[in-house]
């Protein structure tokens, strides 16, 4: 009878894998901030899990969350009907939220949450007679998911060039990253001004674009824009999926440039990485929009199987609680000795620059033509006890909230270990 190992190569098709160089390492157990493998080896966390994982693993509170809910009813559709987890956790998320955002539409994933925003301007525009209002703009390099809508306003030119026919339309702006924050703005004001009449919304990951590499915005870009799309009327759609919950050192990133957008989509970090679970906020004015008569047809047609699932929404508003309570001031606390570690490993050759907001970071590698140095150094340091995953020459560093000094000392020396020995 085939191994684990065996049985996966065997019938498995990996995400962003390419199956035909894999190699399993099977997951058993987690253990806190740890991993443990089907041979009992332990591994650091270092990516939380694609970092969605807030305050380590079998976390006895969500743990009894979850039990508790499940003791209860596991599943029960949210089309039609209502149920008290996603009430309350509905209830808590409009509490934090930035001022404004009053309305919560549950999903499943990032993706979706972002597609669910995409959705909802375009609607919102068609509802109050503006229908030219079709397009939108977006920041080059950005990522917001893998569904068609979000891969449209995402700049990963990978995904362009494979299911280009397939996407929305969009406009984009460069990068602010690296740039001047008053001439990123300057550009993003004449795109509006050209395209205001045809533009539904601005989507946009505030302060920092993940998965392009951390490309970190310079300070006032995320303020900016807001208040440029105010003046011309185009919705401000802010992708929080990766830096809500306290990955940024505040609940959200939004906060730190006291920003209230049109939608805010959540997802990830929201169950604190135990189940699916995703939301878009929204303002009551789009809200409202959409009410009227059932035969007028404004309602939103959009929905999902498992939207508002009753195990993640109890674990979630668990997990938001542990957050606000523990988990946000530990990574706040640790966030200097992180930033310590950082700029240690910047000394190191090979590393030509370090990227960080928050407990998110980006460890830039010299390239070297010929060489996935990400995947090289990321597959060392599974040997010195550390899961890393890289963006093509970035290893990126997206530890548990609930890190530990001890943990942040064996997550610099794997990753110094390994770029050594991947580059020495």
């Amino acid at each position: 009878m085939a191994n684990l190992e065996q049985l996966d190569q065997q019938v498995m098709w990996h995400p962003f894998t390419q199956m035909a160089e894999w190699v399993p390492l099977v997951i058993a157990s987690g253990d806190g901030n740890y991993l443990l493998d089907s041979d009992g080896r332990r591994y650091l966390d270092g990516v939380s899990s694609l970092w969605c994982n807030l305050h380590g693993h079998r976390h006895p509170r969500l743990d009894r969350a979850l039990r508790a809910q499940l003791d209860r009813v596991a599943h029960s559709t949210f089309l039609g009907l209502s149920h008290e987890p996603g009430v309350r956790l509905g209830a808590a998320l409009v509490e934090v939220a930035p001022r404004g955002l009053t309305r919560v539409f549950y999903s499943d994933s990032g993706s979706t949450a972002v597609e669910i925003a995409l959705k909802q301007s375009f609607q919102y525009w068609q509802l109050r007679g503006q229908p030219a209002k079709q397009r939108f703009l977006r920041v080059s390099e950005a990522y917001h998911g893998d569904t068609l809508g979000a891969v449209g306003v995402g700049g990963i030119e990978l995904f362009h060039r494979i299911f280009g026919p397939l996407l929305v339309r969009s406009i984009a702006i460069p990068t602010p990253a690296g740039r001047d924050g008053n001439e990123s703005l300057a550009y993003l004001e004449q795109q509006l001004v050209a395209h205001a009449d045809e533009l539904a919304a601005f989507v946009m990951e505030p302060l920092v674009q993940g998965a392009a590499g951390m490309l970190v915005h310079p300070e006032g870009f995320l303020a900016g824009a807001a208040e440029l799309c105010r003046r011309h009327g185009v919705h401000l759609i802010v992708d929080e999926v990766a830096t809500g919950f306290g990955r940024t050192g505040t609940l959200f990133a939004c906060e730190q440039e006291g920003v209230s957008p049109d939608f805010l989509c959540l997802a990830k970090g929201v169950s604190g990485g135990y189940l699916p679970l995703a939301a878009t906020l929204s303002t009551e004015e789009i809200y409202v929009a959409f009410l009227g008569r059932r035969d007028e047809l404004k309602q939103f047609f959009h929905g999902h199987t498992y939207t508002a699932n009753p195990l993640a929404c109890a674990v979630g508003l668990e997990s938001l609680a542990l957050l606000r309570e523990v988990t946000l001031p530990n990574a706040q606390a640790q966030l200097p000795a992180m930033t310590s570690a950082l700029s240690r490993l910047a000394q190191l050759d090979g590393v030509s620059s370090i990227r960080q907001c928050g407990l998110m970071a980006g460890i830039q590698l010299t390239s070297v033509d010929g060489r996935a140095l990400g995947v090289e150094v990321c597959a060392r340091a599974r040997h010195h006890g550390v899961i890393l995953r890289p963006l093509g020459d970035v290893v990126v560093w997206m530890p548990p909230l609930s890190i530990t000094a001890d943990d942040l000392v064996l997550l610099e020396h794997a990753t110094s270990a390994s770029i050594r020995e991947t580059l020495g």
